[in-house]
């Protein structure tokens, strides 16, 4: 005894009533235990964003200090300790290491991996810090003086000078104090917005600001090393380039035909400060410790820092409940929403057969399964009839342009308004060619939906078709500015209709050189894979998106839909490839990558070349 349709297709187990009602339950508890979740988050936000910003304030001051070290030693031998200190005091894990990942120093337990990527780079000549003396970015860190720290003896002599210049301030009312800089030069400084001027001016004697002897030998290097970079950019300054050194500390000051380009703004004030960046780092480098990447990682030396507080806690019971509440609610609702198609169905099936309509099916279960069947028969008729009515507006709509250009210019050439010169008389043909172009179309679809899609089969060799194909589309291609190549598998033959498969493949060139932009490149390949023949249309063109790519070979679609016939075709072009290709027993498929490229794929049956007795 046979067994019908419905004894065949049982239910599978996770689909029947029971399951589905345990799955709710289940549900029901996940639900609750994410809204819980998600209320705990939001409750924390706060403390979190708070803890972040005291985290990133924290690298800062690690990347500063590991700056500063790397500025005042030329290697990283004894960094250990700091790292140590560091990691301490702001309970994260620092790790320090050279280019090729080998670890100078880390505060975590030796064996444990790496962050996966670098939090910063220590360079104190190249560094992106700012410290107390004021490291621009991307500039010199300040703390790196390398030659020009002065000596014991030198630094006793500015001591003094700078004590008396203090006096000499204090004599005309201006408070001051002598501060140190990395270099070990005393200046005088005082309280933001004083005017000192005055006194600057009266107490200026010169020796305070002179450059050591010390100071004097690493500015001498630095001119030289300086003066070919001055000279490629076209500053040959004559004498010395540089006279002496910011007071602050901060920066080198040049001899006045340098600051003179400098202070410019011009291209060759721009090169002249590059000149001097560039020569800095040069003398500097030996002094400092070489370039080392930074690791930062989560430590665990600090507890957490953040406890709910009793109003939070009271939130959280009354998210619970909340959730229990609509939980109930939810419950009911799939119990109405399972027993809705059962409703349904004894209705639908009450009604005269010519009355029967589409049941809501709100299942996957048994009684999902019945309304599906229930549904076949009316959703096969509606979509034919959609699809009969889409096809009658989309010739319409295709049609009613050309037509109604064609009928407004006849209408003013009747009534004189204009001339019928040759320009008018072209457009109108074109417009014509329109008309006829699709008409054509139609009728090979039609033919082809009937069966009666004829062709003319002879022995075809693939690389002359793709030649002719090209052929035919160069000056287009030129026109356009892409690029059409051909290239054939001299061996790989076709029994196939040949004007049949040059508008195929003239379709789906038309249709890659309308996509492709200027400099593109549109090529034609044919190759033989077993007992087939594979020929491929790839473009460089915009692509098709993975949404729309299903629907490449449907009739008047097309992917933008603001395109017009003369820009995106008709819409009829990729259609009749797949009925020209199923017609010689093929199949075409598109395959696109947005941005990169679409190919389109057609593989028909191989024939052996004429004469071959094998």
């Amino acid at each position: 005894m046979r067994r019908g349709p419905a004894a065949a297709r049982r239910t599978p187990l996770r689909k029947r009533l029971l399951v589905r009602l345990l799955s709710v339950s289940a549900l029901i508890a996940v639900c609750s235990v994410a809204a819980t979740a998600w209320l705990a988050v939001t409750t924390t936000t706060s403390a979190l964003k708070e803890e972040q910003g005291q985290d990133l304030a924290a690298d800062n001051s690690i990347l500063a200090r590991l700056s500063g070290y790397a500025a005042t030693h030329t290697d990283w031998t004894d960094v250990r300790r700091t790292v140590r200190d560091l990691a301490a005091s702001t309970g994260r894990r620092i790790a320090l290491t050279t280019a090729d990942r080998t670890v100078l120093a880390d505060s975590a337990p030796r064996g444990t991996p790496l962050p996966p990527r670098p939090a910063a780079t220590v360079d104190p000549l190249r560094t992106d810090t700012w410290t107390e003396t004021g490291a621009q970015l991307s500039g010199i860190d300040p703390r790196a003086v390398g030659p020009y720290r002065v000596t014991a003896a030198e630094r006793a002599e500015l001591d003094t000078l700078a004590a008396e210049r203090k006096r000499c301030y204090e004599r005309f009312g201006v408070d001051s104090t002598v501060e140190r800089t990395p270099g070990g030069r005393p200046v005088l400084s005082s309280p933001e917005g004083t005017d000192t001027s005055y006194a600057a001016e009266q107490c200026a004697d010169g020796r305070l600001n002179t450059p050591t002897p010390t100071e004097r030998r690493a500015l001498d290097e630095l001119s030289e090393l300086t003066r070919p970079c001055l000279r490629r950019a076209g500053l040959d300054i004559e004498g010395p380039v540089f006279l002496t050194v910011d007071p602050g500390g901060r920066d080198l000051v040049g001899g006045y035909p340098l600051y003179k380009y400098a202070r410019s703004g011009t291209r060759l004030g721009q090169a002249a400060q590059g000149c001097v960046q560039t020569a800095r780092r040069t003398q500097l480098e030996p002094y400092v410790a070489p370039v080392a990447e930074l690791f930062l990682g989560i430590g665990d030396q600090n507890p957490s820092r953040f406890d709910m507080s009793p109003a939070n806690k009271a939130k959280v019971v009354g998210a619970a409940g909340l959730v229990l509440a609509v939980t109930v609610a939810v419950t009911a609702l799939v119990a109405l929403r399972l027993s809705r198609p059962l409703r349904a169905l004894t209705e639908a099936a009450q009604q005269p057969p010519e009355l029967h309509v589409r049941v809501p099916v709100a299942t996957r279960d048994e009684i999902g399964i019945l309304a599906e069947a229930f549904n076949d028969l009316t959703e096969r008729r509606e979509r034919l009839e959609a699809q009969r009515k889409a096809m009658v507006s989309d010739i319409a709509h295709e049609l009613r342009s050309p037509l109604t250009n064609i009928r407004g210019w006849l209408e003013v050439v009747r009534d004189g308004v204009v001339d019928p010169d040759p320009e008018l008389l072209a457009s109108l043909h074109e417009e014509a060619l329109v008309l006829q172009r699709i008409i054509d179309d139609l009728q090979d679809l039609a033919a082809a939906d009937a069966g009666t899609l004829r062709v003319h089969r002879e022995p075809l060799r693939a690389a002359d078709l793709l030649d002719q194909v090209a052929a035919a589309h160069r000056v287009a291609a030129r026109t356009a500015g892409v690029t059409l190549r051909a290239d054939a598998d001299g061996t790989a033959w076709l029994d196939a209709d040949p004007v049949r498969m040059r508008q195929a493949l003239g379709n789906l060139v038309s249709n890659a050189l309308r996509h492709t932009p200027a400099d593109g490149t549109v090529t034609l390949t044919a190759r033989r894979d077993g007992e087939e023949v594979v020929l491929t249309v790839a473009d460089t063109g915009s692509g098709i998106a993975p949404e729309d790519l299903p629907y490449v070979f449907d009739r008047f679609w097309r992917a933008e839909k603001s395109r017009s016939r003369r820009t995106g075709g008709s819409g009829l072009g990729l259609p009749i490839v797949r009925h020209l290709v199923a017609a010689h027993g093929g199949t075409a498929r598109a395959t696109s990558e947005p941005g990169t490229g679409t190919v389109f794929t057609l593989r028909l049956p191989a024939a052996a070349p004429p004469g071959d007795a094998s």
